[in-house]
């Protein structure tokens, strides 16, 4: 099937999907900064496929080359690289210091950019995908998620120009956003009272996500022709063009936001 190469898959959406390419037969590279939890990942996949468990900190850019070399070594060449790694803040924008906005920069886009500039290199001649995990806010200016909706503003716009750029090659472009996932940062998230507005729409498990990333897998889309996927299919798609009318995001939010207030209550 080929050799997947999966960041941020210690936990959350990043171990599932290393599953869920597992059981589609996909020999898979698992890499986190918590390199022992990329480690116990790999080591219960099933045994028909390989696997390894490599630490890796997405912010290093020279880090990437090495990864790449090592899982060559182990695997062979990376068919897919999916860019899941990511971090959050949430809170009003005034309230975090510099470093908290830096560090979701660097982790949630400067991290990716990284990734897929490598894997460019290696995938061009060759052929290969590029699936980035991003967020419905990058469509949405959401309260509470002014720097972590800015990064995945900026992944989008950069993921989107790249595949135009690179239409000449072979190589392939996936973004996938989601709503709230059901992991330890949705979690972190619930005890912050201003990251209220997220939680107006529905969680999903990190299964969900997972799945549909390795169906893209198969479904490749057509180079220089990037693929979008929003949750949930018809309600994504809405938020996506709310999210581009400012006046109407603005009557909206305090609909949003009371939305968000009832899910919490109920748990």
């Amino acid at each position: 099937m080929g050799v997947v190469l999966i960041t941020g898959a210690g936990r959350g959406i990043g171990a599932a999907t290393a599953r869920a390419a597992a059981d589609a037969g996909y020999d898979v590279a698992v890499t986190d900064i918590d390199g022992e939890a990329a480690r116990t990942v790999a080591e219960e996949l099933p045994g028909n496929i390989r696997a390894i468990g490599v630490e890796h900190d997405v912010r290093d850019e020279e880090a990437w080359a090495a990864v790449f070399q090592d899982v060559e070594r182990q695997l062979g060449p990376v068919d897919i690289l999916v860019n899941n790694a990511g971090m959050i803040h949430t809170g009003w924008a005034r309230d975090l210091s510099g470093d908290q906005h830096r560090q979701m920069v660097d982790v949630n886009f400067l991290g990716p950019m990284y990734g897929t500039l490598e894997a460019m290199r290696r995938m061009k001649e060759r052929g290969g995908h590029i699936v980035t995990v991003c967020s419905m806010t990058s469509f949405l200016p959401l309260p509470g998620y002014s720097s972590y909706g800015a990064t995945k503003h900026a992944l989008r716009s950069f993921i989107n120009t790249v595949a135009i750029e690179e239409r000449a090659s072979r190589v392939a472009f996936t973004l996938v956003h989601p709503p709230g996932v059901r992991t330890e940062m949705l979690e972190q998230e619930k005890r912050d009272p201003s990251a209220v507005a997220a939680f107006a729409e529905k969680s999903v498990g990190p299964e969900v996500i997972a799945e549909t990333i390795v169906r893209a897998f198969k479904k490749r889309p057509l180079v220089g022709r990037p693929a979008e996927i929003v949750f949930p299919a018809l309600g994504g798609r809405f938020q996506r063009w709310v999210g581009a009318q400012a006046g109407l995001m603005r009557l909206a939010m305090p609909f949003v936001l009371a939305s968000g207030r009832r899910a919490l209550r109920k748990g």
